[in-house]
This record gives C-alpha cells, structure tokens and sequence, in this order.
C-alpha cells in the first residue's frame, strides 16, 4: 500500500528541520552538547581573596543615599509645582505624594540596616530575607495608609498633583539602578 501524502509530507518536513528538533519530535530527549557541538564552560566558584577583590572592584550602594535623593527629588518637585501653576494645594498635593514614597522608604531602609531584628537576623540568609518580606509588607501598608488619609491630611487635595509626585518620587528607584549599573560597568 503506498503511504499517503500527509505522510510524505511529515518526513519531508522532519528530514529539513535541525537536528534538535527531530530529536524532540522523535521523542528523544534535548542535548545542547549533540546538536550544536559547543559545551558550556564548568563553573568554577571564586575563591575567598577572588571574592573579596570583586566585592571590592563594586561601587557602594547606600540605602539612606537613595532616600535622600527621593526626599530631594520630592521637594523639587513640590517647589516646581508651586512655581509653575502659584498653587499651594497642587505643591501641597505634590509633596504629599512624594511623602507617601519617601516615609515608608525610610521606615524599610531603616529596619533593614539599622533595627535590633535586622542585626538579630542577619546571619541567616532565609530570616534576612523574610525579614526583607516583612519589612517590604510594612512599606506597602504604609503606603495605603498614607494614600487613605490624603484627602483629610492635605486641604484641597489634587489628586493628579498628589499622582505627579508619586511617581516622580517612585522613579528614582529606576535613576539608582541606572547610575549603579554604569559605575559597575566603569569599574569592570
């Protein structure tokens, strides 16, 4: 009995596809090494002085700088809204939502560096990093409430003013890893 077309067909198709591919139509299982001749290098961990040289090679990164450089950022940018629109509610609206990133920044930046359960905790690598979570939960709940209590805390709140400075606040986060990846590509 002679095969159908649809058979032909598959084979045809099957005999032009990479070997990679016939290997998984077939059922066969994946190998990089098989199919495209190149193996990886092994991983080869650095030794103690290794480590300490790279770690010393890296810019360092401080926490408190960053809030800082929110706290600036935010009050720029109320002093900009007040100069451009002579509001107080819209600057008031503006610095009220650069605050509501900056407070809870401080609050995280300090319970990660500088609290009694932060020194406790350091030695574990999971209690660190679940005090991380912990502290990551308290910043966004403050946020909430911050947010919440706006329209009582701030006269005549603007929500957009309140918006602007939010996000403009939040945007420093990206700045910090953008100058933080070039001092490292400068150094490396």
């Amino acid at each position: 009995m002679p095969p159908d077309k649809s058979t032909a067909t598959k084979k045809a198709a099957q005999a032009e596809a990479p070997a990679g591919v016939q290997a998984r139509a077939a059922g066969l299982a994946w190998d990089d090494e098989e199919t495209d001749g190149v193996q990886e290098p092994e991983f080869k961990p650095l030794t103690r002085e290794e480590a300490q040289q790279w770690r010393a090679s890296q810019p360092v990164f401080s926490v408190w700088r960053l809030v800082g450089v929110q706290l600036l950022v935010g009050a720029v940018a109320g002093a900009l809204a007040w100069l451009f629109t002579q509001s107080v509610a819209i600057a008031s609206s503006v610095v009220y939502g650069a605050a509501a990133v900056v407070i809870p920044s401080a609050l995280m930046a300090y319970g990660l560096t500088s609290s009694a359960l932060f020194r406790l905790l350091s030695g574990f690598k999971q209690a660190a990093f679940a005090g991380f979570l912990v502290w990551e939960g308290v910043k966004i709940l403050l946020v909430v409430v911050l947010l919440w209590l706006a329209p009582s805390v701030v006269p005549d709140l603007n929500w957009l003013g309140l918006l602007a400075g939010l996000v403009v606040v939040l945007k420093v986060y990206w700045f910090g890893f953008l100058i933080q990846g070039r001092r490292s590509n400068n150094n490396g």
